[in-house]
């Protein structure tokens, strides 16, 4: 064998045994992101020497995740961000007497609202202590990570991290990435506008990201070659088919609310996928562009659209079993060679 069919062998067995690249997206959904937890749990407790994840974002609840799960690997390793995962779920629940009333209440309202029922529409500007659930989000945030050491774990051997939230004042999606990722961006991601106030960033006023990337996508694929996903999982917490149709007002709701969800999640894959038939057909040099195969992990069950808002503790713990079991499943599947559920 001459020296130069020996040096392609051996690039070709070096890049067999490299470990697929991954990225992982985590679609917003309020309490629904429990869901997300548990899959990211799943996923990282049987974590592999053949996958490396390279990116992680995420939208409103979604954003919680892709931070804890991101903190926790990059200061330790997979038991410390389940750990983490774990932490902050059980402080963000409504676990007090009182938290419980509060949970109750809000769930029962936006229930109430969803059937047609004639509700009393009041602005958060105009509620006395609207910015409390800001306050409490940000405290349970901090107390589990340091944001001021945030910007020194960036870098090329870190995953990428980024979290969506649309510009009010711009009219655009806006999303900030790695050292960029303060509270102040977790708050904008989450900031629900009937329900918290705008936050405001750099001048201009963010509302929460299911109005934008949801999960945010494009970023994660927008690196260096050498960072660039192999394969990108979706964690979706709303449904992308349901079967019948909706009659009543709160099934009228309920699918609004999905199909609001998936939008830009779908128009983004689209993207994806039209990339990938673009390499197929060598419209694309292989050489600046490579195909990226796209998974979902879905919830697989539908919840009435009040009960993102509800933050019991069995509630979110149903969904955490639910997203492990859908890691599991995961795992065990064969990955298709390009998914085309898009």
């Amino acid at each position: 064998m001459s020296d130069t069919a020996m040096d392609e062998s051996a690039a070709e067995g070096e890049a067999a045994d490299d470990p697929t690249r991954v990225a992982i997206a985590c679609q917003g959904g309020g309490s629904h992101t429990a869901f997300t937890a548990g899959v990211l749990k799943g996923l990282l407790r049987e974590w592999d020497d053949d996958h490396e994840l390279v990116g992680i974002s995420g939208t409103s609840g979604g954003a919680f995740n892709a931070l804890a799960a991101w903190y926790g690997l990059v200061t330790g390793d997979e038991a410390k961000a389940i750990s983490l995962l774990d932490a902050i779920w059980e402080d963000l629940s409504a676990s007090s007497v009182s938290d419980r009333f509060v949970n109750d209440f809000v769930v029962g309202l936006n229930r109430l609202g969803s059937a047609g029922v004639p509700m009393l529409q009041v602005s958060p500007y105009d509620v006395p202590g609207a910015e409390l659930g800001k306050k409490e989000i940000r405290e349970t945030l901090e107390r589990h990570i340091d944001f001021d050491a945030v910007p020194d774990l960036c870098g090329r051997e870190t995953p990428e991290l980024v979290v969506g939230t649309v510009n009010i004042n711009a009219g655009i999606f806006e999303t900030f990435t790695n050292e960029a990722v303060t509270p102040t961006a977790i708050l904008a991601s989450a900031a629900v506008p009937s329900m918290f106030e705008a936050v405001k960033i750099d001048g201009h006023y963010h509302w929460d990201g299911l109005f934008s990337q949801n999960p945010p996508i494009d970023d994660l694929l927008s690196v260096d070659a050498d960072r660039k996903p192999d394969e990108l999982w979706v964690i979706q917490i709303n449904p992308q088919e349901r079967e019948g149709e909706p009659t009543s007002l709160e099934e009228i709701a309920d699918r609004r609310n999905e199909l609001s969800g998936n939008i830009s999640l779908n128009q983004e894959l689209r993207v994806v996928e039209r990339v990938n038939d673009w390499v197929d057909e060598g419209h694309l040099p292989e050489s600046d562009f490579s195909k990226v195969t796209v998974r979902r992990i879905s919830m697989g069950e539908t919840y009435h659209c009040s009960t993102k808002v509800d933050r019991s503790p069995g509630f979110l713990a149903e969904l955490m079993d639910l997203g492990e079991q859908r890691a599991a499943e995961f795992r065990s599947s064969t990955p298709p060679a390009v998914e085309r559920e898009v």
